[in-house]
């Protein structure tokens, strides 16, 4: 569709940008749907981002997404963030809603919970539920993590297995009013093996095993504590396959990659933005096609 004074304009604001594939994505939909508009990533130093939510305000932007290191800062500039966004302390998407006297209004939400909620539902059929959990990783993915299992799943154990304990204490502190199963619990990766094997579900959110600086690693190099009652998410998506999750499949485990996780959650943005469901097939192509 060619771009002309009715194109709209939808920007993802972090520091870097330039590895993201949010404009890939974005952009096939808006182009197979027929939409009128067009999705750009603009690298925004932590210094600046009170002036580009302003700046999305006056330029009358349809929307944007959030990235790192501004998905807490950014909350400052909006008029209103949902509910679930204020639980997990962090923006990931915003939406520009034209009020009756012609003002815009800028609403936030986070769209990574329901992201990472909908490849489970697809591949589990609701068996997760009130099994123990365990989830790598305290950092601000883990968070939206931890706050949706705890919400639609209800597990009778989840550990939050971090390096620093002391992060990992004060996410489970603040999910406590979430936890009505006194569920959560905080591990070293050192003291986790019996936590690994007896949970049913596993999900990494760390940065480890993403390309190309982490390529390769993996939060648990110990793939025989896997087996066929587990199921291992690895929110990691560059690779599509990691060593995570390539290990736990050879030991029968299912499987739930990081691209799902990205796709659902740029789905939900999507939706909010345009009214339309996100095509999906045709994004998985074209994330998967080969790109210079």
């Amino acid at each position: 569709m060619p771009i002309d004074a009715s194109t709209q304009l939808v920007t993802l604001l972090g520091h870097p940008v330039k590895h993201s594939l949010s404009p890939r994505l974005h952009n096939t939909a808006f182009e197979a749907q027929g939409v009128n508009a067009v999705y750009v990533a603009t690298p925004v130093r932590p210094a600046a981002i009170e002036a580009a939510v302003e700046g999305l305000r006056a330029l009358q932007f349809l929307g944007a997404n959030v990235t790192t290191p501004h998905k807490e800062a950014v909350q400052a500039g909006l008029d209103a963030v949902t509910e679930r966004a204020a639980a997990v302390g962090a923006v990931n998407t915003i939406v520009r809603e034209e009020q009756p006297d012609g003002t815009a209004r800028l609403r936030g939400d986070n769209t990574d919970i329901e992201g990472f909620l909908a490849p489970l539902a697809d591949r589990t059929s609701n068996t997760l539920d009130g099994s123990p959990m365990l989830v790598f990783g305290a950092g601000g993915a883990a968070r939206a993590v931890v706050y949706g299992l705890l919400t639609h799943y209800r597990p009778e154990r989840l550990t939050i297995v971090a390096r620093r304990s002391k992060q990992a204490e004060g996410l489970a502190a603040d999910f406590a009013d979430y936890d009505t199963q006194d569920a959560l619990r905080v591990s070293s990766f050192e003291e986790a093996t019996r936590s690994v094997r007896t949970s049913r579900l596993v999900v990494n959110a760390t940065p480890l095993g993403m390309a190309p600086d982490r390529r390769g690693q993996t939060p648990w190099p110990a793939p025989a504590d896997f087996g066929p009652d587990h199921v291992v998410y690895d929110l990691v998506y560059t690779p599509e396959e990691t060593r995570l999750l390539r290990e736990a499949t050879a030991h029968g485990a299912t499987p739930i990659g990081g691209i799902d996780m990205l796709v659902e959650q740029a789905a939900a943005a999507y939706r909010q933005w345009t009214g339309r469901d996100m095509p999906r097939e045709t994004v998985y192509n074209a994330l998967r096609a080969p790109h210079n």
